[in-house]
Formats: C-alpha cells, sequence, structure tokens
C-alpha cells in the first residue's frame, strides 16, 4: 500500500537499506583485509621455516662466528616481523568483529522498518474497511428509513380513502 502517511516510512527505509549495504560493504572490507594480513603472516612463517632449515643445514657444515652473529640477527627481526603480523591480524579480527557487529544492527533496522511499515499498512487497511462497513451500514439504514417512510405514506393514503 502506497498510502502518503507511509512517505515518511518508506524514506527511513530507504536510509536504512543504504546503511545495511554501506556496513556490509565494510565488512567485506574488513574480512578481505584480514584475508590479506593472514596470507601475509602465512608467507612470512614459511619464509622463516625455509630460512631456519637452509641455516641448519649450513651450520653442520661449519659457518664463521660473524656470518652466524647475521644469521640470529635476521631471525631476530624475521620473528619481529611474524609477531608484529600477529599482531595486526589481531586488530584485523576485530575490525571484522566489530563490522559483523554493525552489519547486523543495520540489518535489525531494516527489518524493524519493514515492521513497522507493514503495521501501518494493516492499520490503514482496516481503519478503510471500517470506514466503508460504517457508510455501507448508514446507507442501509437510511434506505430503510427510507422504506418505512415509504410504506408509511402509502399506508395514510390508503386510510385517506
Amino acid at each position: 500500500m502506497h498510502h502518503p502517511s507511509l512517505q515518511p516510512l518508506q524514506l527511513l527505509l530507504e536510509q536504512a537499506e543504504r546503511e545495511r549495504d554501506e556496513a556490509r560493504a565494510r565488512q567485506g572490507r574488513a574480512e578481505a583485509a584480514l584475508a590479506s594480513a593472514e596470507r601475509q603472516q602465512q608467507q612470512l612463517s614459511d619464509y622463516r621455516q625455509e630460512c631456519e632449515t637452509r641455516w641448519t643445514e649450513q651450520f653442520r657444515q661449519g659457518v664463521a662466528v660473524t656470518l652466524l652473529q647475521c644469521y640470529h640477527d635476521f631471525v631476530g627481526r624475521l620473528h619481529g616481523a611474524v609477531d608484529q603480523q600477529a599482531q595486526q591480524i589481531q586488530r584485523l579480527r576485530q575490525d571484522r568483529e566489530r563490522a559483523a557487529g554493525q552489519t547486523l544492527a543495520a540489518e535489525l533496522r531494516v527489518a524493524a522498518v519493514r515492521k513497522l511499515i507493514e503495521r501501518r499498512s494493516q492499520a490503514l487497511l482496516l481503519g478503510a474497511a471500517k470506514r466503508e462497513q460504517k457508510q455501507m451500514d448508514e446507507m442501509a439504514a437510511r434506505a430503510g428509513q427510507r422504506r418505512l417512510a415509504e410504506v408509511a405514506g402509502a399506508e395514510s393514503g390508503l386510510a385517506s380513502l
């Protein structure tokens, strides 16, 4: 039903749907950022494992102390990068959860506005049906009164004869 009194609610619904769509897009971006960070962390972990394996083989053959020191510095920085990436992933997971909550809230707002429109539409239809019934009752009452008047007039005309 497109009743003029529903227009503000329709506008509210359109706004709520836009906000829901924006929330969905933010959630999608948050999920993509998290997936990218997790891939990057996996690449760092794989690289760290590869380096450790390669250097372990090299150490078995013997290496200079300076090279060993460089290796430890490098591995320390690599571990730091992996740890930093893990912290970034944790932040991105929080961002994703926050975005999911915002999306859910927006979905609930859309559903609430739709329910409100549905209830208002039903109330308008019920009001229109009651008005129509009242008009029909009034018409029937007037028609009945006219018939009574016609019958009474016909009887008084017969009585005067």
